[in-house]
């Protein structure tokens, strides 16, 4: 379970966020949506502590994020898988690589590696392209790459920041699709996106938030700002 607790993130006295309240429950699939600028980013940015709130307290069951020490952050990474738009690749490591780099960073054995990376990467639909860098896959390939990195520690919860802001219309719902796979297998999914047609075609619940104030919260609902 997340859980914001009247969180606030000033930049310079802006706001980039104002007392915002909310929770999310395991195996829940939430947009966040709203226009650029509005808070989205600032928003998962304070939930995997790249960026620390101005006041206020943020959980993840009953670990308290805002809390957390430098060392203590691994743990947080781990339980936490990212997406973002621009896939952040290593350009020089084949697809298998890619994913098996972000498990060796983490220090685990290597028969596990080799074990789990295959298993990844046909979870995702690219078995057949393992051995591919990434300059070799279509957009929406890199990104499922991507996905599967995000995987690799088994997390809780998945956090895609306009994870198809690059993609064509094709490969767009290929991720969406995926992205909903893995929620069906029990992930908790957090999508920012200010795509309409993606929120109105997922009908899950929808946060809305407007110049750092979230002002709608509704399941099943609907991007209208």
């Amino acid at each position: 379970m997340i859980l914001f607790s009247n969180v606030s993130k000033f930049y310079n006295s802006h706001p980039a966020l104002e007392r915002v309240n909310l929770k999310v429950e395991q195996g829940e699939f939430v947009s966040v949506v709203g226009q650029s600028g509005a808070g989205k980013s600032t928003l998962l940015q304070l939930l995997i502590a790249e960026e620390r709130p101005t006041e206020g307290k943020i959980f993840l069951d009953d670990k308290e994020i805002t809390a957390l020490s430098r060392k203590e952050l691994p743990f947080l990474r781990r339980r936490i898988g990212t997406v973002f738009q621009d896939f952040k690749l290593l350009p020089n490591r084949t697809a298998s690589e890619n994913v098996a780099f972000a498990m060796e960073v983490a220090g685990r054995p290597q028969k596990e590696v080799e074990e789990d990376v295959p298993q990844i990467l046909q979870l995702v639909g690219l078995e057949q392209k393992a051995k591919q860098f990434p300059r070799e896959l279509s957009g929406g390939e890199q990104q499922r790459v991507a996905i599967a990195r995000a995987l690799v520690h088994q997390p809780d919860v998945i956090i895609a920041d306009e994870p198809t802001g690059n993609l064509d219309p094709l490969n767009t719902w290929d991720v969406i699709r995926l992205l909903m796979k893995i929620h069906e297998l029990g992930t908790t999914i957090i999508l920012a996106t200010h795509d309409r047609e993606i929120i109105n075609t997922i009908n899950k619940r929808v946060i809305s938030i407007d110049r750092g104030r979230v002002i709608r919260d509704e399941e099943g609902g609907r991007y209208i700002l």
